[in-house]
């Protein structure tokens, strides 16, 4: 037996095109440690229906068959052509197997044969920072751009390169790990095993990680932070110093501006190795916004190789919201 349907996701406009109006309908699906998701999406990257389920646990076979409820169910209202799966993980180049996935268990999986034989469509496996990115890319902030990066903050830090109209995989498929650059040598353990990683310091777990520090060193600093949380140190996370730095709490927003610092200079150092004239933040802690922006853009001056004598990136926030790597899977699949 299925899930419960948990309810629809909200639904970002996306501007037409007019190349995009006669183009089929693909679906796309995004599948999380918590939940799947799937929307049918028209050639301008507009979601026209989506609907969602509970990931059922890391059973493989289980997730295989909510995908093909999900595609059997939108596929009785709209005609769709192919189908693009976006997941956490290291895909191969061909589009067709999971090597690793950190949420499921898919361990060297082949999944577009094995989806190709229940829907009887075309399918494409991708990663869902890459999807994002291509979405981006095609229909939201990097719309101009043919060369740019974009950067989801969250637990971690994902990451993609779009490069002259394409998704950059790399030669193993496993290109875009930015976060796992290492930018503080003998710095935090990360969970890769390594010390110092980027996304130890430019992350929503490294926000959280700093205010939970300051609240057990019993700060002052940290009054609001507690107050927020009933006084709970454990339960001050990366969302909640977010939210109170959007209300104007002065730890808050300091907290904020220095993991903004580390994005910077990290994103100089991308900016020396690949100069894309675009750098994208998505993911949920680019709700900061500005806050955080702001002084990483100042701190992406400062460290920028060669300052003064070259054209900056411009360095924004990403436009299509929590949609992006369901949108970017479907049209994926297109190609």
């Amino acid at each position: 037996m299925l899930p419960p349907v948990l309810g629809s996701l909200p639904v970002h406009p996306v501007p037409a095109h007019p190349e995009g109006s006669h183009l089929p309908l693909v679906l796309g699906i995004d599948v999380g440690g918590t939940k799947v998701a799937a929307g049918v999406v028209d050639g301008n990257g507009a979601i026209l229906e989506v609907i969602r389920r509970a990931t059922p646990g890391r059973d493989a076979r289980a997730v295989e068959g909510v995908i093909a409820e999900l595609v059997q169910e939108l596929g009785a209202r709209h005609e769709i052509s192919s189908v693009g799966i976006g997941a956490a993980g290291w895909m191969d180049l061909a589009g067709a197997r999971v090597v690793f996935s950190p949420h499921l268990a898919w361990r060297d999986e082949p999944l577009r044969e094995n989806l190709e034989k229940l829907l009887h469509r075309p399918v494409l496996v991708t990663n869902d920072a890459d999807a994002a990115a291509w979405a981006e890319a095609r229909f939201g902030a990097g719309r101009g751009y043919s060369r740019l990066i974009m950067l989801t903050l969250g637990t971690g830090i994902g990451g993609a390169l779009v490069i002259d109209g394409g998704v950059e995989r790399g030669s193993f498929g496993m290109a875009g790990e930015f976060g796992h650059q290492i930018i503080m040598p003998g710095g935090h353990r990360c969970e890769c095993g390594n010390r110092g990683c980027w996304e130890q310091y430019a992350s929503g777990n490294a926000l959280g990680r700093e205010g939970r520090e300051l609240a057990k060193k019993h700060s002052p600093m940290a009054a609001g932070l507690l107050a927020a949380v009933n006084g709970k140190h454990k339960d001050i996370t990366g969302s909640v110093v977010t939210e109170l730095a959007l209300q104007g709490e002065a730890t808050a927003r300091e907290l904020v501006a220095e993991v903004g610092d580390w994005l910077g200079l990290g994103i100089a150092n991308l900016a020396a190795a690949l100069d894309p004239a675009l750098f994208i933040v998505g993911g949920g802690l680019s709700a900061a916004g500005e806050l955080m922006l702001e002084p990483a853009r100042r701190a992406f001056s400062r460290n920028l190789t060669g300052r003064g004598y070259r054209q900056e990136a411009v360095i924004t926030v990403a436009q299509l919201g929590p949609m992006a790597g369901l949108i970017g899977a479907a049209d994926l699949s297109r190609r």
